[in-house]
């Protein structure tokens, strides 16, 4: 056997290895496992911070952001 093939060999073998090894990492279960009243905070947690973004977006004036945006473009490529 010529050090050719015995090296084709081993990388193919390897490639094999690792493959697999990505598969059965991508079909793990990693779901992190939090006790009652972890899980009940952690609700809690982003029920309020949704409620803060919805809160927000009320608020959010699309057309003094793109003046906002647009004054800073302009004072960016003065600065160049």
């Amino acid at each position: 056997m010529s050090p050719l093939t015995f090296l084709v060999v081993i990388l193919l073998a390897t490639n094999i290895i690792l493959a697999a090894l990505y598969i059965a990492e991508r079909r793990a279960s990693t779901r992190a496992v939090y006790d009652p009243e972890t899980r009940n905070t952690l609700k809690r947690r982003v029920t309020h911070l949704k409620e803060e973004l919805e809160s927000e977006l009320v608020d959010f004036d699309v057309e003094e952001w793109e003046k906002a945006l647009e004054e800073s473009l302009e004072e960016e490529i003065r600065n160049l």
